[in-house]
């Protein structure tokens, strides 16, 4: 990034459409070249701006939305190789887990259909767990409405327990009172146990399961995580619980009222909602 962004933009876009030799150091500005100017140094202010997160395909949506600037994702995509940049978000692996013994085994109803054609039909639910200071732990459960790629509750703490799980469904339910979705999960011992089944059978709800090893039965949820973790866990350091569990709180707020996705319909998850209620 140093390095490109060390040069003048307009030398970098002349040697993009330039051939081989030295001609291209005497040509005047093509109509390509003029075209690309305003958008490349668009990109450079919000990518400096905003820490290097956005790749090329949340570029594109911050050049249309906030600057109505028309570029299509290759263009986007081509200008950002020629000025090296890369998001700093990283891709982890993924690590299987052990299979536990379970008390209840749903079957994976969702079967991986991931649309939606209306609010709370289908909720994913997670947990996950940061790391702060000298090895201390938060907990973050997490659902996820299908319909507008929304964080429909949440709840955080220092215990991986049925109470984690049960405070974010108390948070969905006091947002939706009507909502009765079709709730999808892995098969982790706060979803297979017997108070959990309980609750979901006494509220009517149906409840359905991944199959074991099958991470991308619930590959939304995963998503989320990926998402939430990159773009703001993994490039802070966090040393107590409030400032990670504050750290946290602002990013779902910031995904659901702020963030632009591409499905669905280039909107933040809540402009989608309002969207559909007029």
């Amino acid at each position: 990034m140093k390095r490109i962004i060390g040069l003048c933009i307009n030398s970098v876009l002349r040697w993009a459409s330039a051939g081989p030799g030295y001609k291209w150091l005497n040509r005047t500005a093509s109509v390509k070249q003029m075209e690309d100017e305003r958008p490349t140094r668009l990109i450079v202010e919000i990518y400096q701006s905003q820490h290097g997160v956005p790749g090329y395909r949340q570029m594109q949506m911050i050049l249309e939305r906030r600057y109505g600037v028309k570029c299509n994702l290759k263009s986007v995509h081509r200008l950002m190789q020629l000025l090296d940049l890369r998001s700093v978000c990283r891709r982890r692996k993924r690590t299987r887990r052990k299979k536990l013994p379970a008390g209840y085994l749903a079957e994976n109803i969702l079967g991986r259909d991931f649309k939606s054609k209306e609010q709370n039909e289908k909720w994913l639910t997670d947990v996950t767990e940061f790391k702060y200071g000298t090895g201390g732990k938060v907990y973050l459960c997490a659902i996820l409405d299908l319909y507008g790629r929304n964080i429909a509750g949440f709840s955080l703490g220092q215990k991986n327990n049925i109470s984690l799980v049960f405070e974010a469904f108390d948070q969905a339910f006091q947002r939706y009172p009507d909502a009765c979705p079709m709730v999808h999960s892995d098969r982790g011992t706060q979803y297979t146990g017997h108070a959990f089944r309980k609750r979901m059978k006494e509220a009517g709800i149906c409840q359905s399961m991944s199959r074991p090893g099958k991470c991308l039965d619930n590959a939304p949820m995963e998503g989320f995580w990926g998402i939430l973790k990159s773009e703001m866990y993994y490039l802070y350091h966090f040393g107590e619980y409030d400032q990670l569990c504050n750290a946290i709180t602002d990013y779902i707020h910031y995904y659901n009222c702020e963030r632009c996705q591409r499905v669905p319909d280039c909107m933040t998850p809540m402009e989608f909602l309002a969207a559909g209620d007029k």
